[in-house]
């Protein structure tokens, strides 16, 4: 794999950072930007770099130390109801859940282990808080790789496409903290 910095985001890193996140939510989802579901994005300071709990890595190009290619994310909220199903609200709720949001990285750079890097260094960071008892995420299967990725860190705890009779394709994870 190649030199990847990655790091905590600061200030400096936030352009670069919603550049990746846009860039994903357009290409990958097809969505582009729903302010409902990716307010964070506009503003990853207040979500993701002021609260104590919360973090957003980046990962820098390795030929041009600036460039951000890659972006993870962590909060304490968990799934919120709706639109996500009650059982998984409940089951992962806000201040005891670390979730995983915004794993996202630049098709260039895909398949180097980057993602499973950044996974590896946001569980060590809700390790170290030592509030969490959970960490969960969801994702779109419909994206390239994504269903496969998370299945091969944690385990499948609802998939929306076997309740929902296909309106929904969501699948929801739990990660293990000790990973």
């Amino acid at each position: 794999m190649r030199d990847y910095s990655i790091r905590a985001a600061g200030p400096d890193d936030l352009d670069g950072a919603r550049a990746v996140m846009l860039d994903t939510v357009y290409r990958d989802f097809g969505t582009g930007y729903v302010p409902r579901w990716h307010g964070d994005i506009v503003d990853p300071a207040a979500a993701y770099l002021t609260p104590a709990r919360h973090t957003l890595l980046v990962a820098l190009d390795p030929d041009d130390h600036r460039t951000v290619v890659a972006t993870a994310a962590l909060d304490s909220r968990g799934p919120a109801h709706p639109p996500n199903p009650r059982e998984l609200a409940e089951r992962y709720p806000s201040g005891e859940t670390a979730q995983l949001r915004r794993i996202y990285v630049r098709p260039e750079h895909r398949r180097r282990g980057l993602a499973r890097r950044m996974v590896g260094d946001l569980l060590a960071f809700a390790t170290a808080d030592g509030g969490y008892r959970s960490v969960y995420l969801h994702t779109d299967p419909a994206v390239p790789g994504a269903e496969p990725f998370w299945r091969s860190l944690g385990k499948v705890v609802h998939d929306e496409r076997e309740t929902t009779g296909g309106v929904s394709n969501v699948v929801h994870f739990e990660i293990p903290m000790g990973r």
